[in-house]
């Protein structure tokens, strides 16, 4: 479908565990013919798993570990992906710490450092190291790139528990907005993509915790859900997965500075 993503170089963050967004995206960007790092935490068994899928269809990719609270980890991704594949075209920041759901009061300053390390911070990171080599790139004859960070429905809504988690998003939209401006003389763009509810393996931690929260089922928590949809489900890993090769191709190049929401319907600001 988009055939100018070919022999594009993409890193994805957070994309080592099968079944959830970052997989999803990357085997969605080789499915287009780029070339993709795998990057995770560790580059264990799964992630290397989520290469053999890639590469079983067809594609290229490897695994790269990565710890997105520490900038030489940061670097260390880039810096590789630069040796391994001659560049970097995309950067997509998946990665993401959601599981740290708790009151104000009892949030630590240690948890919300966590948070805040993984999924802004490090965000920052990766997007200064990447903006480096854009800048590199353009001087000589390759302009463009793309960066696309994973935000949330939280970007743009409160939720109770994620004070650590919606402050995180909510940020991420700035840096986005500024990234933009600030890369668009490279002829690249900056963009964001808000996914409501996907039930990836956080997603269904998610499901137990705020339906016992409010006394659910998660059944019943589900239904409720799929009632306040307009199209009546959750998201699904692929329909992130699309927005995000549509925002990396061409069609795409004239887009950027948004916080595009993939939900259903659900969020409408």
């Amino acid at each position: 479908m988009y055939p100018e993503l070919k022999d594009r170089v993409a890193i994805v963050t957070g994309a080592g565990r099968s079944g959830g967004l970052g997989a999803a995206m990357a085997q969605r960007l080789a499915a287009e013919g780029a070339w993709v790092v795998v990057a995770e935490l560790k580059a264990d068994a799964e992630a290397q798993a989520v290469v053999g899928q890639i590469v079983q269809a067809g594609g290229k990719a490897i695994a790269l570990p990565c710890d997105m609270r520490d900038g030489g980890a940061v670097q260390a991704l880039v810096d590789g992906t630069v040796q391994h594949f001659g560049g970097v075209d995309i950067l997509v920041n998946n990665a993401g710490v959601g599981y740290l759901m708790k009151p104000i009061v009892e949030l630590s300053l240690d948890e919300w450092d966590t948070v805040l390390g993984v999924n802004l911070r490090g965000v920052f990171a990766a997007t200064q190291a990447v903006a480096k080599v854009f800048t590199r790139q353009a001087a000589a004859g390759r302009r463009g790139g793309r960066i696309v960070n994973i935000a949330s429905q939280a970007a743009k809504s409160g939720f109770p528990h994620a004070a650590a988690y919606c402050a995180s998003k909510h940020g991420l939209l700035g840096l986005t907005r500024v990234a933009a401006i600030e890369l668009a003389g490279l002829g690249a763009t900056v963009n964001a993509i808000c996914p409501n509810h996907v039930t990836t393996a956080l997603g269904a931690w998610q499901n137990d915790y705020f339906a016992q929260l409010l006394g659910k089922t998660v059944e019943q928590y589900l239904a409720d859900m799929r009632a306040r949809i307009p199209l009546g489900r959750p998201g699904l890993v692929s329909d992130t997965a699309n927005a995000c090769a549509f925002l990396c191709s061409e069609q795409a190049a004239y887009i950027t500075g948004e916080a595009l929401n993939v939900s259903g319907g659900e969020e409408v600001h």
